[in-house]
């Protein structure tokens, strides 16, 4: 987990990264994107991005669909798929092959991202703490991502991003989601649309914010806290709440998407193979208040603005749990004489967002319990209960869209663990003021991220 320095004097640095930012606008030239969806509707990116690669009312809608329009699909692509039988194959199922389709065109996008960082000036003592970090950093390469993504039929799709380098030496490059959906499994008993749903790989969590596809340059730290006892005992689990799992995982958005659920399997161990025979359960569940006056934008999948379709003003709620048992000493080598030692854990939290026209804000809280154990060493050794491992903390943020080109965020984070504290890894605690510019081309897009703190890059993969 990387060290935050709180510095709450940051308005000298805004001004100078306002004046910096608008030469910057001044000097960079239109460009327009096209990546792969919308080729196949031929339409702009701001119909399912607020920022790439954050997705707006009718993109959340978009994806839920399975990468289809929610209403109306077929009268809206322009590359239709090909398909791969006849609709009397359909109706003669299972007496016949049930026909299918692929994409008419090359399901196929990239994204490149960098970014210019301006850092405070360090006190003597976070240097001694921390280490140097210049000023300014003129131009850091983050990742370069190819994505692919669409539907086979009515009913699946899938989704396939892979870093194919980070950091700009392809270190830590490597798949990041990778998974095969089926919609609307429901029908089959009679759920309204789209109550049930199932999907099967490596994904992202059913987060309440995403770190795969967020628009920030720093992650979110409770998203990437493990939970390590050290010379407090014998926990270690690796697990993150925001790193990709692989597993199953069932959920739904009836309602017109306002409720949505997901329960999930998985092996609880990242994005590498299982190393214990017990699966993990994570499980959300969140309700949008939809605060729209007018009963027709109300119902409608975006409401209706004064230059186009907007976000609805809307308040979410939501609530996460996260259940599993480490497991450790399984070939007994670690800690010979002893059992496998089984220390469950769990994650539980609660989230909140408000949108209100131009203004989004939000947060999250969470806390994290690992059972512990101590081991004193002997003939035969011994193993006894110790105080359970935790930790706790949280982030919260708010956007401002001051052009659709223009947004300015501020984001903090907060992590609190004893452990991480007793073995030399202090509490998290990071303030950052950043202002965002990003145009993008037709196969890749371009950010500069400004801000008053070290910043720190993320590996995000974006929907295209």
């Amino acid at each position: 987990m990387k060290r935050r320095v709180v510095n709450s004097s940051i308005m000298a640095s805004l001004t100078a990264v306002v004046v910096v930012l608008w030469v910057m606008l001044a000097s960079v030239p239109k460009t327009s994107a096209i990546p792969a969806f919308s080729r196949k509707y031929q339409t702009s990116c701001t119909t399912c991005h607020n920022n790439y690669p954050e997705l707006n009312d009718f993109g959340e809608a978009f994806k839920k669909n399975g990468f289809k329009f929610p209403k109306d699909d077929e009268v809206f692509v322009k590359e239709p798929p090909v398909l791969l039988g006849s609709k009397a194959q359909k109706e003669a199922f299972p007496g016949a092959v049930y026909p299918g389709e692929i994409p008419g065109y090359l399901p196929i996008a990239f994204r490149y991202e960098g970014n210019f960082t301006l850092n405070r000036k360090q006190p003597a003592g976070v240097i001694e703490q921390n280490g140097f970090a210049p000023r300014t950093d003129l131009f850091a390469p983050n990742t370069f991502t190819i994505i692919s993504a669409g539907s086979f039929g009515q009913n699946i799709s899938f989704w396939i991003d892979d870093d194919i380098s980070t950091g700009g030496s392809g270190a830590d490059g490597g798949l990041g989601d990778g998974y095969v959906k089926y919609n609307d499994l429901g029908h089959i008993f009679k759920l309204p649309k789209n109550a049930l749903n199932v999907r099967f790989g490596q994904f992202e969590l059913d987060l309440p914010f995403t770190q795969a596809r967020t628009i920030y340059l720093s992650d979110y730290d409770v998203y990437g806290q493990p939970n390590v006892a050290g010379a407090l005992g014998t926990a270690n689990n690796q697990f993150t709440l925001g790193a990709p799992q692989r597993g199953i995982e069932f959920g739904g958005t009836p309602n017109n998407g306002n409720f949505s659920w997901s329960l999930a399997v998985t092996n609880g161990t990242n994005d590498s193979g299982p190393s214990r025979s017990s699966k993990d359960v994570y499980f959300r569940i969140s309700q949008r208040f939809n605060l729209e006056r007018d009963p027709e934008s109300r119902n409608a999948i975006q409401a209706a603005g004064p230059t186009g379709p907007r976000d609805h003003t809307s308040v979410r709620l939501g609530f996460l749990y996260y259940y599993g048992k480490n497991q450790q000493n399984q070939d007994g080598l670690l800690f010979p004489g002893l059992a496998t030692i089984q220390e469950p854990f769990y994650r539980v939290g609660g989230d909140v967002r408000f949108k209100y026209r131009k203004l989004e804000l939000y947060g999250l809280g969470m806390f994290g319990h690992d059972d512990n154990h101590v081991v004193t060493p002997g003939a035969p050794p011994t193993i006894a209960a110790a105080p359970a491992v935790k930790f706790s903390g949280g982030f919260a943020g708010a956007n401002y869209w001051f052009y659709p080109w223009l947004i300015g965020t501020f984001h903090y984070d907060a992590v609190n663990s004893h452990a991480d504290f007793v073995n030399g890894t202090p509490a998290s605690l990071f303030s950052s003021v950043q202002t965002r510019f990003r145009r993008a081309s037709t196969t890749s897009s371009r950010n500069i991220g400004l801000g008053n703190s070290i910043a720190r890059t993320s590996n995000t993969r974006g929907m295209s």
